[in-house]
């Protein structure tokens, strides 16, 4: 930090001022003949000393109307009893040692009592605004601690452009690339020795900084009171710097002021520091500045950033321009964010919910618009998985399938709520309904006393040929699901294993028919093939008994379609059964029949897995003895 001794000459006096109490004295061996009041603090001084730097006491001293008792009263001179206290000393010669906190109030002072070189040579005027622009506008450290002293001192240190000389200094350094100048990156950067120099004005160091990163000034800047920070950002902006540092300074800042962004230490947050000093009101309309200033670039500040900004911004109920803004920009970026930041509370006086559901559909309706809005179609099933464009969709769908399955159990959840969120996305953005169907079976059990309709009207979102083969599994058996889905996941079930079954067929055919020509060339072969033609009668043997055993399913597959069939015309018998005591006991009847048929249906559906796997497996080593067996031959010929 840049100093210097000030004085009237070289031979300045030493100190010769005491206090007593609220009063300072000059003892100087002379009585004092002045007497200045600057607040509660008086000065008990002499005319000449005073008269010979400064126009403005000069002329008081000769408008007094008492000469012997000359009483002054400087009531509103900047910095108070201590800026004069430090003119006084300069006007009597004793050494004054600037610094950056202090330089400010000496220049405004000396402004104030017009200390200019046409009173005194070398005056106040002259010596602070050299140390001012030779060593405190030079140093990041000394600009900035001169730039939080404007904030006491004004509006005359607006007046004279001192802050606006201390923000120019600093929005200069911060916009500087740290790896091409040693300034002002010296003061914070790593200093190596010996290796590499760099150029100090014209000057080889020596010495080779470390590497630094662009949010160097981060914490620095941080310091500062907001109006005079959001002016430096501003004058960064219009010098070029980039919107990433702009964005991650602003995070910063928000993170060390707002209470609501510090509480997961996991996030390498600052300390709370300054939050403690600002009011709730101060800090509303923070965080409204904040959202104002903010780059509206995707990316820029992270998902979690914003979500917590977002939950802060409800808690403090800031306006709701700055809501709708901050859920927008969630919304842009809604593929990044995680399931634990989207859980925001609803703070609500009504308590409609524990968790805000209008709030996220809002931002889910943002990230739609923009999905449409960059030409978002609606590819077919096959293409999804594999469609770099689709990856955010894909990402969200599964962000709230698994924020459904949270929320779900909240009993004040109504259906409406919970299926118009479920139902916002578009179809292709789910490659497996295995998520939405989890979450809607946690909601049926938690809401237990749900009616059959509105739990019918749930399970329409669900698509039975998107759904795993354990999801499959684990629906057939669930007793909170409706019969019709219970039918239906059955139904697609066994079409699966019907086309699972038709390529196995597909592929004993062709290894058959590739048999066929090795079984003729054995009859021909000598005794040395003998060997060879043994295997292959084998193959064929075995390959006779799996189409024995592929006949065999095919007719049980028959059976299980026909109880299949017989089932949907229960179900359409069930709904047209007449009310009444007749028709009650033969819906029961019926529906205990249905049930039978389940049960069976799923029983056969295990053996017919079970058989399905044995069945590939003798393929698979048919298909091996096949191949070796053409590798002999091919080595014989």
């Amino acid at each position: 930090m840049g100093s210097v001794k000030l004085g009237s000459n070289s031979n300045s006096k030493p100190d010769a001022f005491t206090r007593r109490g609220q009063a300072w004295f000059c003892t100087t061996g002379l009585p004092s003949d002045i007497i200045v009041e600057v607040g509660d603090m008086s000065f008990h001084l002499h005319k000449f000393p005073l008269l010979s730097k400064s126009d403005i006491l000069g002329r008081l001293i000769e408008e007094s109307p008492d000469q012997d008792e000359c009483i002054i009263k400087l009531s509103d001179i900047p910095g108070g009893a201590k800026s004069f206290e430090l003119v006084a000393r300069f006007c009597y010669g004793v050494k004054v040692e600037l610094s950056p906190a202090n330089v400010v109030h000496l220049r405004c002072a000396a402004e104030y009592l017009q200390m200019t070189e046409e009173t005194a040579e070398d005056n106040l005027i002259n010596q602070t605004e050299t140390f001012f622009n030779q060593v405190v506008l030079r140093s990041w450290k000394d600009s900035l601690e001169a730039l939080k002293a404007c904030d006491a001192l004004l509006p005359h240190a607006e007046n004279l452009h001192i802050a606006k000389r201390c923000v120019e200094s600093l929005a200069a350094k911060a916009s500087i690339d740290p790896d091409l100048f040693g300034w002002p990156v010296s003061e914070h950067g790593v200093m190596h020795i010996p290796g590499g120099s760099i150029l100090w004005n014209g000057i080889s160091t020596g010495a080779k900084l470390g590497n630094c990163s662009s949010d160097w000034w981060y914490d620095d800047a941080s310091s500062l009171s907001f109006p005079t920070y959001k002016r430096l950002i501003s004058t960064m902006e219009s010098r070029g710097t980039k919107e990433e540092i702009i964005a991650g300074s602003l995070t910063y800042y928000a993170r060390k002021c707002l209470p609501g962004l510090n509480r997961r230490q996991s996030t390498g947050l600052v300390p709370l520091t300054t939050a403690a000093s600002l009011s709730e009101e101060e800090q509303r309309h923070l965080l409204e500045d904040i959202d104002g200033m903010l780059p509206l670039q995707r990316g820029l500040v992270s998902t979690n950033v914003l979500l917590w900004l977002l939950r802060t911004s409800m808690i403090l109920k800031v306006n709701r321009a700055c809501i709708s803004n901050l859920e927008k920009r969630v919304g842009m970026q809604l593929d990044k964010a995680t399931l634990e930041d989207l859980l925001l509370p609803n703070f609500s006086y009504t308590m409609d919910t524990l968790y805000n559901v209008e709030c996220v559909r809002r931002i889910l309706d943002h990230f739609l618009a923009m999905e449409q809005s960059m030409g978002g179609g609606s590819p077919c099933l096959d293409d999804v998985m594999d469609s770099p464009s689709l990856a955010p969709i894909t990402a969200v769908a599964k962000l709230i399938d698994g924020y459904l399955a949270e929320i779900a159990p909240d009993i004040n959840l109504r259906p409406p709520k919970f299926q118009s969120l479920a139902a916002a996305l578009p179809e292709y953005a789910r490659p497996l309904d295995d998520g939405l169907y989890r979450a809607i079976d946690v909601y049926l059990k938690a809401h237990s006393c749900l009616p059959e309709s509105e739990r019918e009207q749930l399970c329409r979102l669900i698509d039975c040929q998107k759904l795993s083969l354990e999801a499959c599994t684990h629906a057939a058996q669930n007793e909170r699901l409706p019969l019709r889905v219970v039918v239906q996941v059955l139904f697609f079930e066994q079409l699966q294993l019907r086309t699972s079954i038709a390529g196995c067929l597909m592929v004993s055919d062709n290894l058959e028919g590739s048999s066929l020509p090795l079984r003729c060339s054995g009859a021909t072969t000598t005794s040395g093939e003998a060997g060879a033609g043994w295997v292959t009668g084998a193959a064929v043997r075995e390959n006779q008994a799996l189409r024995a055993g592929m006949d065999s399913m095919r007719q049980r597959l028959a059976e299980l379609e026909r109880e299949c069939s017989g089932m949907r015309q229960d179900i359409r018998k069930l709904g047209c059964a007449a009310p009444g005591k007749d028709g009650w006991a033969a819906r029961v009847q019926r529906m205990f029949n249905l049930k039978m048929k389940l049960q069976m249906c799923s029983t056969e559906e295990g053996k017919m897995s079970e058989r399905h796997r044995s069945v590939s497996a003798k393929l698979e080593k048919l298909q091996a003895k096949v191949a070796k067996h053409k590798e002999h031959l091919s080595i014989d010929a």
